[in-house]
């Protein structure tokens, strides 16, 4: 344990208070560095995946993204590190669990975090140099690469903008979605740093100079403006001594303007209308989003900064959410959300509709302010307040941050107050505010709340994002002229300079850094990994006559349980709504409850009930497949009785009926998948090509992919005539499944949870159904190869792939340290580096699926060019052992990645289902260990034989999958 004297010093760190912090079990320790004014926030606590960042307050003034382009730039090399990219280079051969930036509207964020106290303190040493001491100094060509430059192969060629972080902006600004997120924070902030794009807009990324870009690192990134942030189990004196006496030791304390105004109240009358782009045999009807949004307090106020959150899921995000109910009731739109974000200084909340019409705009306000004065007047259903508050409050108690680990979630929110002058501990203490909140089940807490930020706002604004056919051709032609005029107005010795400064940059992006820059970088030995696998604890248990896989971890007092139903006997003509059902199963009404009663027992009971289709596929080949209807649930100990028995309402009693439910269920399914399709093209490509050559790859299309999005789109249009079917195969597919025949139960949870839930278990009520199963794999046809899916996107998501074991391969160890090599060598260098796409990457699977894909990417035809010679990088392959052990390390990281409990039970379940055993899981780690220079060449075939397939699947820009259109059989439009 750490122990530290006030108003000492440490190293030259005043030490100035500690605090314990029940609410995360943590003991907080605060310090300022004395000579530079750095100020360091420690947690203590007994979590071994360890956090470190540190960040900078870098409020924007205009919308180049500078701050974006440093985060990323920063990263390309330091003074103690001359690599290129020692980002990449800790990504190949670092144990960290997390390594990553981000810039926010307002400050930019460096966080790592890994579990081995000696690449812990390697990897602060790497970001602390980057931060501090980065090459952008010295080399100009980061900034063209990572942000923007002209790019002119032959004077003979148009000129044209490439880069990083301009593909990446443009891919961002391509989505409605991304568009209202960003006009919903500049209209509300006109005056102020939230004004402007902190990304970066395509259109001003250009204007950003160089001496602008070195000008910002100079003024923000000085350690007086940092917040440097430590978390976890550790030495806290070792980490002090080291960065006073490596870093902050060197710098004076000086003033930094960084300080954010708070924006003046703007009024009631504020509109902006921004377009979107459609393609142009869309229609425009019914595509525009309405959002209303209101600025609300402070971000350093502690209660409103989680009372609005937990309000703006009562009001709109739950199933009994009344404003949402009064904004689909009267048929002005398809999907209502909310969003709150409270990560700035001045928080804002908006009332978002989509799938609504511009003339719709003053009867959405109308309806909203009339709603919100009803709730006031006649007060919440309190039932619907306690709910919310639940929900909100198991949140903040399990503390999962899924991929990101707990350490980092919390620094994010220390930062929502430490960035603006008030403790970092505001948001982290959440019991006093709890308390406070909870006067609303007795009081009209959120009614004055609304009354107060909402009905009486003198800060708000309604933003319109609607289609266009023409906005995307416009841009473009604009841009054309606006880089024709540019060539024209250049002499010829100007436009022989630029072709020169093209070659100049892509002779950098393609040199090799010198192995004695490499081994400069920190790195561990292979004597730092375990060699044996963690074991995850499963024991078969029997419950009735059903199997129980019990996982014993603590879980302080939470059970995780899931029931997987076998969805075989379900047939290829249903196999589509078995996701429809897992859509409406706990949103409709139930024999005992009305669905917002439902939500309520839901949300106050557990801490949560959610289906999901899994498909489990065999290790040994993707044409053998386990698809499972899943339930999952996470409840306290001594609500799991109550949780059964809303199960056994919903499982068994649910009424598939009421047309009108179901409608909205369906417009929103579809709503939010086209979302998803915006911002996830290359999951959307993935999963279409697997459908080209794998059984279970048609089947996780039929569940999830752009078939069930078609099958969505085909209800929606005819479900006010076809309900009555729609309902009866609903309630059809849910009585095959929910048969104990089925079942198999899976629970994570202590000893106590494991005897609470047998003595608990008859209260669902489920039965033995004797059916004539069929137990057969459904017979679905493959769906037609290489397609181009047509979208309004300015980019490109590309995936290349094949089943490595159709052709003769078996899965090994060794194809993780290959995928590690390809995706952080010759991919990123060729389609992210050198292309400008903003991501690349290959997706596996032990059971044979090999999959290129990129992301945001600006190319088509050079990306699978790029993909069709990876083989020959991999037959001339060259590593000495140094780098050999570090592909390894790197390749370790990944498959040591910490799992939270729920995560641990799970991932034992899917071993079980897929066949996988503990020897398996060691053999695999072992050739792993034992991969050589002369495994990785011999993969040369393997990727050939691959790509020779020639299976492609692209989603993206219409004139770009036109101009490539012989690479594909057909070409689909995506969005009607």
């Amino acid at each position: 344990m750490n122990s530290f004297n006030k108003d000492s010093i440490y190293h030259g760190f005043k030490f100035i208070y500690e605090e314990e912090i029940k609410e995360i079990g943590s003991k907080a320790f605060m310090f300022e560095h004395i000579k530079s004014g750095a100020k360091l926030l420690y947690l203590e606590n007994d979590d071994s995946n360890k956090v470190f960042s540190i960040s900078f307050r870098t409020p924007p003034k205009d919308s180049t993204g500078v701050f974006h382009i440093l985060e990323h730039s920063v990263l390309c090399g330091s003074d103690k590190y001359p690599v290129k990219e020692p980002f990449v280079e800790l990504l190949k051969g670092s144990l960290s669990t997390f390594l990553n930036a981000f810039t926010f509207s307002d400050k930019t964020m460096y966080p790592v975090a890994s579990k081995n106290d000696k690449d812990f303190l390697n990897l602060i040493d790497v970001y602390m140099d980057a931060v501090l001491h980065p090459n952008i100094y010295k080399t100009k060509q980061i900034l063209e690469q990572e942000g923007w430059h002209y790019e002119l192969d032959k004077p003979e060629d148009d000129i044209t903008y490439k880069g990083v972080v301009y593909n990446e902006m443009k891919g961002a600004f391509s989505s409605p979605e991304g568009i209202l997120m960003r006009k919903i924070q500049n209209s509300l902030f006109p005056d102020n740093a939230y004004g402007f794009e902190s990304g970066g807009d395509p259109k001003d990324i250009p204007d950003l100079t160089y001496e602008d870009f070195i000008a910002s690192h100079k003024k923000y990134y000085s350690p007086a403006n940092s917040y440097i942030y430590l978390y976890g189990a550790m030495d806290l004196d070792e980490k002090l001594e080291y960065l006073d006496r490596e870093y902050l030791s060197s710098y004076e304390r000086i003033q930094v303007d960084s300080k954010i105004e708070p924006q003046k109240p703007i009024g009631n009358d504020v509109e902006l209308v921004e377009e979107y782009p459609i393609l142009p045999n869309e229609g425009e009807r019914d595509k525009t989003y309405l959002s209303l949004n209101f600025a609300v307090s402070k971000s350093t106020d502690a209660e409103t900064y989680l009372a609005f959150d937990i309000l703006e899921f009562l009001l709109l995000e739950s199933p009994a959410a009344p404003l949402k109910k009064a904004l689909l009731e009267a048929g002005i739109c398809k999907d209502v959300f909310g969003i709150y974000d409270n990560s700035i200084l001045q928080p804002f909340f908006a009332i978002t509709i989509k799938n609504s019409n511009e003339d719709k705009k003053e009867e959405f306000k109308k309806l909203v302010f009339d709603t919100l004065k009803k709730l006031v007047n006649e007060g919440i259903d309190k039932k619907l307040i306690e709910a919310a508050i639940n929900v909100k409050e198991f949140q903040l108690r399990e503390a999962d941050y899924g991929s990101m680990p707990r350490g980092l979630g919390y620094s994010v929110k220390a930062m929502d107050s430490w960035l603006y002058d008030e403790s970092p501990l505001l948001n982290l203490k959440f019991e006093d505010t709890l308390k406070q909140i909870k006067k609303a089940l007795t009081e009209n807490y959120f009614e004055k709340l609304i009354e107060k930020y909402i009905l009486n706002s003198k800060h708000e604004s309604l933003v319109v994002i609607k289609p266009s056919k023409a906005v995307a051709e416009e841009s473009a032609k604009a841009l054309s002229e606006k880089l024709k005029g540019l060539k024209k107005s250049l002499s010829k010795d100007e436009i022989n300079k630029l072709v020169s400064e093209t070659e100049s940059l892509k002779k950098r992006q393609a040199s090799e850094d010198s192995p004695e820059d490499l081994k400069k970088l920190p790195m561990l030995s292979l004597d730092d990994i375990d060699e044996k696998a963690e074991k995850l604890p499963i024991l078969e248990e029997d419950l009735d006559g059903t199997k129980l896989l019990y996982h014993e971890i603590s879980t302080n007092k939470i059970a995780y349980f899931n029931l997987y139903f076998d969805s075989l006997d379900i047939s290829e003509d249903k196999v589509k709504y078995l996701s429809l059902l897992e859509e409406v199963l706990g949103k409709i009404d139930t024999e005992k409850y009305k669905y917002e009663e439902l939500a309520n027992e839901i949300n106050i009971k557990t801490g949560d009930i959610t289906f999901t289709n899994s498909i489990f596929v065999d290790k040994n080949t993707t044409d053998k497949y386990y698809p499972k209807f899943t339930i999952k649930v996470k409840v306290l100990q001594d609500k799991i009785e109550d949780a059964l028995k809303i199960m056994d309402q919903i499982m068994f009693h649910s009424i598939f009926e009421n047309k009108k439910r179901l409608k909205d269920i369906v417009q929103e399914i579809k709503s939010r998948m086209e979302m998803y399709i915006n911002g996830n093209g290359q999951s959307v490509a993935a999963k279409r090509i697997t459908s080209y050559f794998s059984i279970s790859g048609r089947y996780s299309e039929e569940l999830k992919g752009l078939e069930y999005y078609k099958f969505i789109c085909n209800i929606d249009k005819k479900l006010d005539n076809s309900y009555e079917e729609v309902s009866s195969n609903l309630k059809e597919v849910s009585q095959m499944l929910f048969n104990k025949d089925n079942l198999i139960i899976s629970l994570t949870g202590e000893k106590d949870i494991l005897s609470e839930f047998k003595n608990k278990f008859s209260n669902l009520n489920i039965q033995n159904k004797k059916t004539e199963a069929n137990r057969e794999l459904p017979k679905l046809k493959q769906i037609q190869n290489n397609e181009g899916l047509i979208t309004s996107s300015k980019v490109q998501y590309v995936c290349k792939g094949f089943d490595f074991k159709k052709l003769g391969y078996d899965y090994s160890g060794k194809l993780e340290v290959l995928k590690k090599i390809l995706s952080l060598d010759y991919l990123w260098n060729n389609v992210r580096v050198m292309g400008g796409a903003y991501g690349v990457s290959i997706a596996m699977s032990k059971s044979g699926d090999f999959l290129f894909w990129s992301y945001r990417d600006p190319n088509l035809k050079e990306t699978l060019n790029v993909y069709d010679n990876a083989y020959k990088f991999i037959e001339a392959f060259k590593a000495d052992d140094y780098e050999m052990t570090k592909y390894i390390i790197g390749t370790f990281a990944g498959l040591d990645a910490p799992l939270t409990p729920r995560q641990k039970g799970e991932r034992s379940d899917e071993n079980y289902f897929k066949g996988i055993t503990e020897a398996d899981i060691q053999r695999w780690r072992k050739e792993v260990l034992d991969t050589k220079k002369e495994d990785i060449n011999e993969f040369s075939k393997f990727l050939k034989d691959i790509v020779d397939q020639n299976y492609i699947c692209v989603l993206g820009n219409h004139n770009k999958i036109k101009e490539n259109e012989s690479e594909f059989n057909s070409s689909i439009e995506v969005f009607e």
